[in-house]
């Protein structure tokens, strides 16, 4: 039942840490430490913290499903082609990450930079650029207040963003394209509108991955932890999507960028503390 608990746990932490900007990395690497699982491998754990972010990817599914379906129904069968097109773009806004991922960047990436210091940086300096974003925008108006106004070359764009979090451990991945579409113009919510959904095929695509590098080689234990998590991420995430959507109609960004630093200073802590 602890182990359970503990499941419970981080699925709470990745439902709210994987869609605000805050980093979902850098929040579980405090977690595994002052709450490990003590009955699973390490090739699960490796596992299990990116296949729970299914849960949390399923919200984003029911909660934008009238914008991601790209059929209507009612009144005969008709084919919506804004969602196709904005589909194409989700698409290629992917191709940077589906590159990281055939040259295997992402390993690498792993092997170096997943570690106290390397996040810890990571937290302060995307923190400080979300401050820095935020004031320059200040008093401007967006270029780009519909998801149907992303260009082609802006979806890329954002792409090469993502490129960041994919690299760096401890960016967000949800911070570096939101960071990324208001150096381009985008609203705020429809920053935040594209990168939701714009992480339901690069999720799905990492969780697949991960299980088949895995081999679906679960105990019992294991597969609960893993169902448990899931459902808690993806009740936790209806609740903060809808929240982040609708602080962000009234407020910017900073507020994450300072949380960012100050966590970033809290890991750098935990470290020479557990280190020393």
């Amino acid at each position: 039942m602890l182990e359970i608990l503990k499941a419970v746990i981080f699925g709470i932490v990745e439902g709210i840490t994987e869609w605000l900007p805050i980093s979902s990395t850098g929040h579980m690497i405090l977690l595994e430490q002052i709450m490990p699982f003590k009955h699973v491998s390490t090739d699960f754990m490796n596992m299990f913290l990116v296949v729970i972010q299914l849960g949390a990817i399923l919200a984003v599914v029911v909660l934008f499903w009238p914008k991601i379906y790209p059929f209507r129904h009612k009144g005969g069968f008709e084919i919506r082609k804004d969602i196709f097109e904005m589909w194409f773009k989700v698409i290629v806004a992917c191709i940077p990450a589906v590159i990281i991922v055939a040259f295997h960047i992402d390993d690498l990436s792993d092997k170096y930079f997943y570690n106290y210091i390397s996040v810890a940086i990571m937290l302060i300096l995307v923190g400080i650029v979300f401050i820095v974003v935020e004031n320059w925008n200040k008093g401007k108006r967006p270029k780009i207040r519909k998801l149907s106004d992303i260009t082609y070359k802006t979806a890329i764009y954002i792409g090469i963003f993502q490129l960041v979090a994919a690299i760096f451990p401890g960016t967000s991945r949800s911070g570096s394209t939101i960071i990324g579409a208001l150096l381009l113009g985008v609203s705020r919510t429809v920053a935040a509108e594209f990168t939701f959904i714009l992480a339901i095929p690069v999720m799905f695509g990492a969780s697949l991955l991960k299980l088949i590098k895995f081999g679906f080689a679960f105990t019992g234990l294991e597969f609960g932890i893993l169902i448990v998590g899931m459902l808690v991420a993806f009740f936790v995430s209806i609740f903060v999507i809808k929240f982040l959507m609708g602080f962000i109609k009234k407020h910017d960004f900073k507020v994450f960028g300072w949380y960012r630093i100050a966590l970033g200073i809290v890991v750098i802590l935990f470290y020479f503390i557990t280190k020393f």
